[in-house]
């Protein structure tokens, strides 16, 4: 598994480990399915976790109990029938082709503009940055992952997601050039700072960027823009994903662009791209409002 994905399972069991200490439980053998279940509903009270947050820490909990009795710890597993809540059907919060435009233009200078180059060359990292996530669509942890050899062509980068599931997506024109800038232009001088890290995304340092920098460049991009709301690097992600389905795309393409296991989780953009069709309908259509 992924570094990320050990680290929060390693923070749910000890929060676990916590409840039950709390309680006075000092042996598996003494946890009850009420102790269980009355710890996935202080996740909601206590804690204000959302469902999906739930719905993780309790698997963390399910999985340690099916290792007890796996390994005969205990003799029955007290958490086999504890269910977590049903995660809300939320619709991606994606932005208009407009507004992705804005951001970008506002993460960095477009390539080519030699006297911005010149007044601010670190911002072209920035854009080029952005262009990547909003052209491949890959998550910010799969971005600044990235390492140079990571480059199949200029047309093409390879990206590894959830699992180190290896994926070859292709890149548009736009974020070719935002990204042979800075290649050319700025990489090196960070590089110089640091000490030979392989990673295509560098910070002042020379060492590779944060997803947390990542996260702050572009919050700083849509506050200069002028964007109002919760934009993030899952943001762009939602924007490509929608705006290839509104462009024709098919939904089997896009779960693999994306990354997805399963073509279920890809359909959710679907019903962004309908209720933009109802609009169309009605607005269009000469017996649509009677």
């Amino acid at each position: 598994m992924a570094k990320n994905t050990l680290a929060a399972y390693s923070r749910d069991l000890r929060r676990y480990q916590e409840y039950l200490t709390a309680l006075g439980v000092t042996e598996p053998s003494q946890v009850t399915k009420l102790q269980v279940a009355a710890f996935g509903e202080q996740l909601v009270t206590k804690f204000g976790l959302k469902a999906t947050s739930v719905a993780r820490v309790l698997s963390g909990v399910r999985g340690l109990h099916r290792f007890w009795l796996m390994e005969q710890v205990t003799d029955n597993d007290v958490s086999a029938t504890i269910k977590p809540p049903n995660p809300a059907k939320r619709l991606p919060k994606a932005i208009s082709l407009a507004n992705v435009e804005a951001l970008l233009a506002a993460a960095g200078p477009e390539p080519g503009d030699e006297d911005a180059i010149a007044l601010d060359p670190f911002r072209v990292r920035d854009r080029a940055l952005l262009e990547l996530l909003y052209a491949t669509g890959g998550r910010v942890s799969e971005i600044v992952n990235l390492d140079l050899d990571d480059l199949v062509d200029k047309a093409l980068l390879r990206l590894f997601g959830k699992g180190s599931k290896e994926r070859v997506v292709p890149v548009g024109s736009y974020a070719q050039r935002a990204l042979e800038s800075y290649l050319i232009r700025v990489r090196p001088t960070l590089a110089a700072a640091g000490r030979g890290t392989p990673a295509l995304f560098l910070n002042q340092r020379g060492g590779r960027l944060s997803r947390q920098t990542a996260w702050q460049i572009i919050s700083d991009a849509a506050e200069k823009a002028g964007l109002t709301g919760h934009i993030s690097p899952h943001t762009l992600r939602h924007s490509f994903a929608t705006h290839l389905l509104e462009g024709g795309a098919d939904v089997r393409v896009v779960q693999e662009l994306l990354g997805h296991s399963s073509v279920a989780t890809t359909q959710i953009y679907t019903l962004v791209t309908v209720d933009a069709l109802r609009e169309i309908y009605a607005t269009a259509h000469p017996r649509a409002r009677r």
